[in-house]
C-alpha cells in the first residue's frame, strides 16, 4: 500500500514537474518575443530583391539594437503614411546630407555618392521630397531596395523618420515567402540579414 502510494506520489510530482516546465518555457517565448524579438512579415515588393513579399523576418526590438546604421534594415510605422509596419533600408541618419540625381539614378550621402549592389534598379522615380536633404537629428532617411516600386522618404508624407516609429532591426530571414514567378520558397535564403 505505501509503494503504490509513493509512486502515485513520484508520478504527481513528475506532472508538476513537467507542466511548471512547459508554463516557464510559455512564459519565457512570450516574454521573448514581446520585449526582444518579434516576427513580421514583408508586405509588398519595395525590398526586393534583398526580401521578397510574405517574408517573416524577426526583428530585434529597437531598444535592444542601439542606434540604427546606413545599410540597416529596419521596420518602422508610421500611422499618418500608412497603417501597417513597413520595412526599409536605412540610408542616412540624423546629420547626414542626403542627394538623389534622378537623372543618373545616383544616391549620395554627404556628397559620396552610394555603391548599392542590393538595389534592384538605380533611382530614378521622384516623390515630392526636395534635395539636397539635411536628415534631423533623432531621425533616418529610409530607401526600399526596389526603387522605383517602393514609397519611401522619398515621399513627402513620409519623409525622413523619427527614430521613435522605428519598432526594430531586421537581423534574420526566418521564413521565404513565394518566389513571384514560380510560387516556390527558396529555404536556402533563410539566415541572417543584412
Amino acid at each position: 500500500m505505501q509503494k503504490e502510494a509513493r509512486k502515485t506520489e513520484e508520478k504527481r510530482r513528475e506532472a508538476y514537474e513537467w507542466v511548471q516546465a512547459l508554463v516557464c518555457s510559455v512564459l519565457a517565448v512570450v516574454l521573448l518575443f514581446t520585449f526582444v524579438i518579434r516576427l513580421i512579415g514583408v508586405d509588398g515588393h519595395s525590398m526586393v530583391p534583398t526580401l521578397q513579399d510574405g517574408d517573416r523576418l524577426l526583428v530585434l526590438n529597437s531598444a535592444l539594437c542601439g542606434d540604427c546604421e546606413p545599410g540597416d534594415i529596419v521596420v518602422l510605422r508610421k500611422e499618418s503614411f500608412l497603417p501597417e509596419p513597413i520595412v526599409k533600408r536605412v540610408i542616412a541618419v540624423g546629420g547626414q546630407v542626403v542627394d538623389i540625381d534622378f537623372g543618373s539614378g545616383t544616391v549620395f550621402v554627404d556628397g559620396v555618392r552610394l555603391h548599392e549592389e542590393y538595389i534592384s534598379d538605380k533611382t530614378f522615380r521622384e516623390e515630392g521630397t526636395a534635395f539636397p536633404l539635411t536628415v534631423p537629428e533623432g531621425s533616418v532617411f529610409v530607401l526600399g531596395d526596389n526603387r522605383n516600386h517602393s514609397n519611401d522618404s522619398r515621399d513627402a508624407r513620409l519623409g525622413t523618420v523619427d527614430e521613435r516609429y522605428i519598432i526594430g532591426r531586421a537581423v534574420f530571414l526566418a521564413f521565404p515567402g513565394p518566389d513571384e514567378s514560380t510560387g516556390e520558397r527558396d529555404y536556402g535564403r533563410i539566415g541572417g540579414i543584412g
